[in-house]
């Protein structure tokens, strides 16, 4: 019990609670965070490099549209002053072509414009997403623990979508909104000055209310997709867990759990959409006041002589242009604060470096085959106060099977992580075939080692696609001789279509022993120098155990045998037994010499057999 106490405070404080969201996120007002949006741009230029020649093209054509835009009021203006009011159809006619000239152009260039903006955004979009996960590919157990699964699922999906979305509607709207707002302003100023100072309030007015707005923005948008992340978890805990939820009875108290993270994201995103409710109704509101205060001053400027019809006619559009230049503006805000947190985000994964570094100059030969050596090998967390390994030193030698063995916490499963470098240690070094593996190739490493984990994992496809997964090119009889060496044969030629059977993700159609043996089998395609198995044959019975043993002895005679159980019946005719306590070694021996030396074994062995199985 003590022991066990002591393996449990060291995984606390291993992994210390995470923060509840709340705290890691004060609801601060800020409208855009300097740091954020230097993140933000940072990303979009390092993406948007490839990409210069079309988003000039889309800068262009948006330039051709909006100038066209603001050309078609002028343009009705003189009709209505110089065609309609003196009856001249000629002048009427003639402007009228040009009107529908430059209405075709602005046609065109705006449904070019959009076409290859979108088809950039969603470049960008691509590129940012296989970046991630380029770099999820890098990272090590360590890094994929530090962020998790669901968070890592969210920002490869969800926060990427958000920067493509920003992406798009600044291709589509922001280039043609300041042009569109500068002219509008100009040529607004031409049509008369005197109405053009309606504009020095109405602006004004109009940014002091979005930018009440945008300062509760960023901050419902970060704990937003913090409230995603905990859904994200939640949901796949209990889909992948869903056996153990129905065999305990715990339907309820999920479903209570889902509902309370569910009301949380509901609580936000709520908030969120007020604001967002809230910004198009004022901004329609300012809209139509200045539109009435227009009609109304240029009435009577109009009465006095001193303004006309069509300039009028043609200053309203311009108010409006400008108007929707501002509301487009505010529509990139809305997007501006949740895109520099998702950007962030991404940019956090893109920038964290793995603790597996392949080496500068890689050994590519080794002299020797099948020899592995740990030598005061020691692995720590960071931050943690014990290390989880410690001064680990064993030799395992071609043709010889090595177990390991030890009371859960002990380190077993994170020992055999060690030498395929799924982690690196942290002090001390792990040898393969001579050469320390963390200076040799990875090829080479991936090549000498093959690795059956402690929970197998089957990927969608079918039987053969899973068992070629470590060597693609191998034949069908190679797949059979390894499915009879795992006891396998025989289920997978009683499955629809043999070779050729459907798995489903994660191999949720088979069960835990099938799952089993296909993982062993696809490790014995590849024909390594260095087989480890964690705690592999767990779900097997016992005459499958030992008819696989048996058959595996045979085929790995040359080979280097690393074992991990915590069956006794499965080690316990090894040739070398490591006993592990806590991270260190504290036996090493044949079974009935650790039987007649070690207590920690000897407390193992008993515990599952009797004095006269054990001898």
């Amino acid at each position: 019990m003590a022991r066990e106490a002591g393996a449990l405070r060291g995984i606390f404080r291993i992994y210390p609670p995470s923060p509840l969201p709340q705290e890691r996120q004060p609801l601060a007002p800020v409208l855009l965070d300097r740091e954020s949006l230097r993140v933000l741009i940072r990303l979009l230029r390092a993406h948007l490099r490839p990409y210069r020649k079309p988003l000039a093209l889309v800068v262009a054509l948006q330039l051709v549209q909006t100038l066209a835009t603001l050309y078609l009021p002028t343009l009705n203006a003189d009709i209505i002053d110089n065609g309609v009011v003196k009856g001249d159809t000629g002048y009427i006619m003639h402007t009228g072509v040009i009107m529908l000239t430059v209405a075709l152009v602005q046609i065109v260039c705006a449904v070019c414009a959009v076409y290859f903006g979108a088809r950039t955004a969603m470049a960008l979009g691509r590129d940012v997403r296989s970046a991630i996960f380029n770099r999820v590919q890098e990272f090590s157990a360590r890094e994929v623990g530090r962020f998790g699964t669901p968070s890592l699922i969210t920002r490869t999906t969800n926060d990427v979508q958000q920067v493509q979305m920003l992406a798009l509607m600044t291709f589509t709207m922001m280039v043609s909104a300041p042009i569109m707002g500068v002219g509008g302003i100009i040529l607004a100023l031409n049509q008369n000055v005197k109405l053009s100072a309606l504009l020095l309030v109405v602006v004004p007015v109009l940014g002091a209310v979005i930018i009440l707005i945008i300062t509760r923005m960023r901050s419902l948008f970060r704990l937003m997709q913090d409230r995603i992340d905990t859904i994200n978890r939640v949901l796949r805990e209990q889909i992948t867990g869903v056996r153990v939820i129905r065999a305990f009875v715990r339907d309820r108290p999920e479903q209570e759990r889902f509902a309370t993270s569910n009301t949380e994201l509901l609580q936000v995103s709520l908030g969120t959409g007020r604001l967002m409710a809230l910004m198009f109704p004022t901004v329609m509101l300012c809209v139509n006041v200045s539109s009435v205060a227009v009609l109304w001053f240029g009435g009577h400027l109009i009465d006095g002589g001193s303004m006309q019809v069509g300039a009028l006619t043609a200053f309203l559009s311009y108010l409006m242009q400008i108007m929707m230049s501002v509301m487009m503006a505010t529509f990139m805000f809305m997007m501006v604060p949740r895109a520099e947190v998702c950007a962030e985000r991404i940019q956090e994964v893109l920038d964290t470096e793995s603790s597996v570094v392949p080496p500068a100059e890689p050994v590519r030969t080794t002299e020797v085959h099948g020899r592995l050596e740990l030598r005061d090998a020691e692995f720590r967390y960071p931050g943690a106060e014990e290390p989880v390994l410690c001064g680990v030193g064993l030799v395992a030698q071609p043709g010889e099977i090595t177990a390991i063995i030890g009371s859960t916490g002990s380190g077993k499963t994170t020992l055999l992580n060690l030498i395929p470098r799924l982690m690196d240690v942290t002090g001390g070094a792990v040898l393969v075939d001579g050469v320390d593996v963390r200076r040799l190739d990875p090829e080479v490493l991936s090549d000498a080692v093959a690795f059956v984990p402690q929970k197998p994992y089957l990927f969608s496809g079918t039987v053969a696609s899973n068992l070629r997964y470590g060597k693609p090119g191998a034949t069908d009889e190679e797949l059979w001789k390894a499915l009879e060496i795992a006891q396998g044969r025989a289920f997978v030629e009683s499955m629809d279509g043999g070779l050729d059977a459907k798995i489903d993700q994660g191999g949720t159609n088979v069960s835990g022993g099938q799952r089993q043996r296909l993982a062993i089998a696809r490790a014995l395609v590849r024909r390594p120098e260095v087989y480890l198995f964690d705690d592999s044959f767990s779900a097997l019975d016992y005459a499958t155990d030992a008819a696989l043993r048996a058959a595996l002895a045979a085929e790995t005679a040359e080979a280097t045998v690393v074992i991990v159980a915590q069956r006794v019946s499965t080690i316990r005719h090894a040739d070398r037994i490591v006993v592990l306590d806590e991270g260190r070694v504290v036996g090493t021996g044949t079974h009935s010499e650790l039987m007649d030396t070690n207590e920690t074994y000897r407390e193992i062995v008993l515990s599952q057999l009797t004095e006269q199985e054990a001898a």
